[in-house]
């Protein structure tokens, strides 16, 4: 049986599992949840996948989503007006 887990990498090196693949520059909540679009505030904490990696090992493997923090400037652009 072939394994796959799914993991977010929060800037600090913190790990987190999550439910499935995400693509790049995605933009996702703490959860790893996509954010819907447009934004309600640029007073939120959003990241953006970066990169993705994947780590196989027999039996399965690891992909984990390397997340990057937005800033409240970055944001605006995805602010509704």
């Amino acid at each position: 049986m072939f394994m796959t887990d799914y993991f977010i990498v929060f800037p600090e090196g913190d790990t987190q599992e999550i439910r499935g693949r995400l693509p790049l520059n995605q933009l996702v909540d703490v959860n790893g949840n996509p954010v819907n679009l447009p934004l309600p505030t640029n007073r939120m904490v959003v990241f953006r996948v970066q990169k993705v990696s994947t780590n196989d090992y027999k039996g399965g493997s690891e992909i984990f989503h390397y997340l990057e923090q937005l800033s409240a400037r970055e944001l605006m652009e995805y602010v509704e007006t």
